[in-house]
């Protein structure tokens, strides 16, 4: 077996596999954290070894998963209730934690080893990068065809012809396959941007979204997924990085989007006007993703 610090690098094509890993980290960590803080529903671990301390990003205790037993338990039931949601079967509001809680869980404890065995700048990327694996997978599981497409946008220059790539995360189609290519996007297919979190990003999707729709020359479906929008703040506090108001003045005044989703969704978006537009991510695939793909 690769060292956990490999690991967590290494890309993950299946849920088995960050299963796996994550119950890797949940056997690592009671080894190695020093001490935690407290502040509203997140906890600041710190880790001291050999007089560096380290920290790991804000964990939000009322949805991860701590015990071993506990998430081997929530992921059987995930892998059920993801079977449910492909053959459209009804799905319950304690199922739709499950799905949820156990997401969360995955994805923070590749935060939290990540945090403690990388390097920051190389912890960043794979972070993202195994959130974007792990929604991917998801869709898989559910069978909703979808793909990682970078659209080839080309303009003019002194130089002759260059072409601009406008990556696009993930598509989801309605179809067997996915229709969109690098040269076009179906206007039935959604295109998804997933990202750990909307600081610094949030205004780019209503960006993208105009200029997708002016180079292929329909209307598209944009959707955002992210983990989270809280951060550390010093050793023993948090802040919350969603720009709620920034949020409702582009969708005004420039475009609006078909739907953010979060795993662990900020305090505003369980508040008017914000839940209309922001939701649980589990409200996403258990009822918003249909309607979307068919609208």
């Amino acid at each position: 077996m690769i060292s956990l610090d490999k690991d967590l690098q290494e890309p993950k094509l299946s849920l088995n596999e960050f299963g796996d890993l994550t119950i890797r980290v949940l056997q690592y960590l009671p080894n190695v954290i020093s001490s935690f803080k407290e502040k509203n529903d997140y906890k600041i671990y710190a880790s001291e070894i050999a007089g560096t301390t380290k920290y790991i990003r804000p964990i939000n205790h009322k949805l991860y998963i701590q015990e071993e037993k506990d998430f081997l338990n929530n992921f059987d039931e995930l892998k059920v209730i993801l079977g449910k949601i492909k053959l459209k079967s009804p799905v319950s509001d304690y199922e739709k934690i499950v799905i949820d809680k156990t997401l969360y869980t995955i994805q923070q404890s590749i935060g939290a080893g990540l945090d403690l065995l990388v390097k920051p700048n190389s912890a960043r990327k794979h972070v993202g990068n195994r959130f974007e694996e792990l929604i991917k997978v998801v869709f898989s599981e559910i069978g909703i065809a979808n793909k990682k497409i970078i659209l080839k946008i080309p303009y003019e220059t002194n130089e002759g012809t260059k072409t601009y790539k406008c990556e696009n995360d993930l598509i989801l189609s309605p179809f067997d396959k996915v229709r969109s290519s690098s040269k076009s996007l179906d206007e039935n297919e959604i295109v998804v941007s997933i990202k750990t979190t909307s600081k610094d990003r949030m205004g780019k999707m209503f960006i993208d979204k105009i200029l997708l729709e002016r180079f292929v020359e329909h209307p598209q479906k944009v959707i955002g997924v992210f983990l989270n929008d809280v951060q550390r703040k010093e050793s023993d506090n948090i802040s919350f990085t969603l720009v709620s108001g920034l949020f409702m003045v582009y969708s005004k005044f420039l475009t609006k989007l078909d739907g953010i989703y979060y795993l662990d969704p900020p305090p505003t978006v369980r508040k008017e006007p914000y839940s209309k537009y922001m939701k649980p991510f589990s409200e996403l695939i258990t009822n918003d993703i249909n309607n979307i793909l068919t609208s």
